[in-house]
């Protein structure tokens, strides 16, 4: 029997899923540049979570810390992943899976078809991470990345419903 009894903090935060909000915006644009080589600024992500009618964003939280996120823009019928980024101490733990089956839950309650996405040549670990969802290769965008003018791989995944 404990010699005292259990307090909140005797427990590790929860791990979830969710919705981004405003409120995020701060821990959001840090892990964004500490992702890409050239990121997004604050103002194009606070754009993105107000104005964009289009855009869905996801994040997940390690308790009440955003340690990762993920866009899509709906367009039509199929979701354009826009970025996926988390936490460099959070990374190796297959929570950027978590983050794709979390936007393909969100692309069937909004009737997208088909998934898409760009990612840098050179990125083999993303890649592999698409591959295992089921993402095939469908071409390359010569020059696609600003920064190095590096080729841009782009990947399809057909939504089974």
């Amino acid at each position: 029997m404990p010699d005292k009894p259990l307090q909140e903090q005797d427990f590790e935060p929860a791990l979830s899923l969710g919705p981004l909000t405003l409120a995020y915006l701060d821990e959001m644009v840090e892990i964004e540049n500490l992702s890409f080589a050239s990121p997004w600024s604050k103002e194009a992500y606070r754009k993105e979570l107000t104005e964009n009618d289009l855009a869905i964003y996801v994040g997940i939280f390690y308790g009440s810390h955003l340690i990762g996120y993920a866009g899509m823009w709906k367009v039509l019928d199929e979701g354009h992943i826009s970025n996926i980024a988390i936490h460099p101490n959070f990374r190796g733990r297959h929570f950027g899976e978590l983050l794709l089956e979390y936007l393909k839950q969100q692309a069937i309650l909004n009737r997208i078809e088909r998934m898409t996405l760009e990612v840098r040549r050179s990125n083999i670990s993303a890649q592999r991470l698409y591959k295992r969802f089921g993402f095939t290769f469908a071409g390359v965008r010569p020059h696609y990345y600003n920064d190095n003018n590096e080729d841009a791989f782009i990947y399809w995944l057909e939504i089974e419903k």
